[in-house]
């Protein structure tokens, strides 16, 4: 692509790119300069997607947030997840996310979410006013981002001046928008990590509905 001028420019300093791999290994990356996004390319077992999907026919309304102590993950989980007494796998799947997640950033407590959604909860391009976050969709149409060097940030937000993402100018074309699979698992580095501004990964909802559910978690520094 050689339309690069109407992007925002670049200093070498700010370059950003994301780093991918099937080992989970992968989101210690996180920590070097360069790196804005991580994923972990992870399969999701038979026997959780099944239990998943029944679980998501039964048309659930499923909205959690809480504060997860990173020394009794498995004791609060048990108790804040009890109405999943058939989704084993699901629950200690997402116990290991979170002590992962306090353990990478030494953390004493971890943000948590769990929500069942029928429409995109944050529908346009955007980055977080965080540190780090991490993102897994369990189920659903994954997380949808942009490389850090097809962006124009000149187009975010208010900056769009009301236009819709595909018309503001924000990005040049639709293959340059990115999708997190189903199951994987992508650490994002917000615009308040240290040496980050203005660099954090872009990123929105995708679409979803009462026929194609999501089912997603997110954890956050507390």
């Amino acid at each position: 692509m050689n339309n690069v001028s109407v992007l925002t420019e670049i200093t070498p300093e700010k370059v950003r790119i994301s780093s991918e791999s099937h080992s989970p290994a992968v989101l210690t990356d996180i920590y070097a300069q360069n790196i804005n996004m991580c994923i972990w390319k992870r399969e999701l077992s038979a026997e959780m997607l099944t239990d998943i999907e029944q679980y998501l026919q039964g048309e659930p309304i499923l909205s959690i947030t809480k504060i997860i102590k990173s020394d009794a993950i498995n004791q609060q989980l048990s108790d804040i997840l009890r109405d999943f007494s058939n989704l084993t796998a699901l629950r200690d799947n997402i116990a290991e996310l979170i002590d992962m997640f306090s353990c990478l950033f030494d953390l004493k407590q971890v943000g948590f979410r769990l929500n069942v959604l029928e429409h995109a909860m944050c529908p346009r391009f955007h980055v977080d006013k965080i540190p780090f976050r991490l993102i897994t969709t369990f189920s659903g149409n994954g997380t949808q981002w942009l490389p850090h060097d097809r962006v124009n940030r000149d187009k975010l937000g208010f900056k769009s001046q009301g236009l819709c993402d595909e018309q503001s100018g924000l990005y040049l074309n639709a293959d340059d928008i990115q999708i997190v699979a189903p199951g994987h698992v992508a650490l994002l580095k917000g615009e308040f990590w240290e040496g980050n501004e203005e660099a954090g990964l872009v990123h929105r909802s995708p679409t979803a509905s009462s026929d194609k559910k999501r089912l997603v978690m997110t954890l956050d520094f507390a």
